[in-house]
């Protein structure tokens, strides 16, 4: 299974993502959004994230 975001609104009608990885486990929630949309930048800005650590690490190892 590939590692996704799940979106999901909260007991408190706030929306928030978790990230999921390959296995099922829950590794990652968000802090409560106002809206769906935010929410769902939360998980762009994660990506992103992401991208730049390992483009990063890849740098520093020489392979970039």
């Amino acid at each position: 299974m590939t590692p996704k975001f799940e979106i999901y609104e909260d007991v408190r009608k706030e929306w928030r993502f978790r990230l999921i990885a390959g296995n099922g486990e829950i590794v990652a929630v968000s802090e409560g959004y106002k809206t769906k949309q935010g929410a769902e930048k939360g998980t762009q800005a994660v990506s992103n994230s992401v991208i730049q650590i390992i483009e990063a690490e890849q740098r520093e190892k020489g392979i970039l």
